[in-house]
């Protein structure tokens, strides 16, 4: 009986450190998502401050043909003083996004614990390939937890339920009675009888714990199931938006290049150039946010599938 309560008592240890384990690797994995995104949001502050700086550089060059047709006395004062307003608007606009790039720079530092400070990202990953494909439900991380937490529940039920048989002791010995000068061998077994005791109350618990964890296992199958597949389509949807803000830049670089020339050739006024290049500024930051969007959702998919998102990226 010792040795089959020694056996129930370290396979339910085993069991629970395995649940530990698992806990642990999917701390890791969540701790690799976070990085992943801290390096995204920290590139696309990058790419929205290069954005902002070649915007300035647009609206100044705008306004200086504005103010050249002005002195050529064909079009009105009002519109070189708009350009000179737009191009104002558009140094504070660079200037709030050079200091967003620079926290975003100080919250990688931090969470990568670099010692150096971050001034410039080269990799990229806005513009990496989401992985393809896909684990089954039962190989999900927070599955595998359930799992292994309702198997060592399981295992709990089985040593209270041994804790309840009794133990059995035997011993030998040996005995001198002097008075017939004779030596005799003695032979004892004892044995509690657990006639009020039966651990009952440790028993109920433990059952009642397992029944939980079993509860808990459906219920993490079935939003992992769920999470899943809204997972695998926000990606897909994230995945055809990069290619429609793609497609959007192209046409509003196109439209904006035929603008600036109809605009100096005196045929295109300054508010329809104005419009094409707000359209170019626009297309290009929602082409930034269409990556960003589609990081979060290979971060959030690589959770559920138990690895690393974009393996091998960073």
């Amino acid at each position: 009986v010792i040795l089959v309560k020694l056996h129930q008592e370290w396979t339910a240890a085993r069991a629970e450190a395995g649940a530990v384990g698992l806990q642990r690797d999917l701390a890791v994995i969540d701790a690799a998502g976070r990085l992943a995104l801290v390096y995204a949001e920290a590139e696309a502050a990058q790419r929205r401050a290069a954005l902002a700086e070649e915007t300035l550089t647009l609206t100044v060059a705008d306004a200086r043909a504005a103010l050249a047709l002005v002195e050529e006395g064909r079009e009105p004062l009002l519109r070189g003083i708009q350009g000179e307003a737009e191009a104002a608007a558009a140094r504070a606009t660079r200037d709030e996004a050079v200091a967003e790039r620079d926290a975003a720079y100080a919250r990688l530092t931090a969470v990568a614990m670099i010692p150096a400070p971050v001034t410039a990202i080269d990799a990229s990953l806005l513009d990496e390939t989401p992985a393809t494909g896909g684990s089954a439900i039962e190989d999900a991380p927070t599955v595998r937890v359930a799992e292994a937490q309702r198997t060592a529940a399981e295992r709990r039920v089985d040593v209270q339920r041994v804790q309840a048989r009794p133990d059995i002791n035997a011993s030998v010995g040996i005995r001198r009675f002097e008075a017939e000068d004779a030596t005799a061998l003695t032979f004892g077994i004892s044995m509690p009888l657990p006639l009020f005791d039966r651990n009952r109350g440790n028993i109920d618990a433990a059952q009642a714990e397992f029944r939980a964890a079993d509860a808990r296992l459906m219920s993490a199958r079935q939003e992992v199931q769920a999470d899943r597949a809204a997972a695998v389509a926000r990606l897909a949807a994230s995945v055809s938006r990069v290619s429609a803000a793609d497609a959007g830049v192209t046409a509003a670089e196109e439209a904006y290049r035929l603008s600036r020339i109809g605009f100096e050739a005196g045929r295109i006024s300054q508010v329809e150039l104005r419009i094409t290049r707000t359209a170019l500024v626009n297309a290009r930051a929602a082409a930034v946010d269409a990556r960003l969007a589609r990081v979060r959702a290979e971060i959030d998919l690589a959770r559920l599938d138990g690895r690393a998102p974009f393996q091998g990226a960073l």
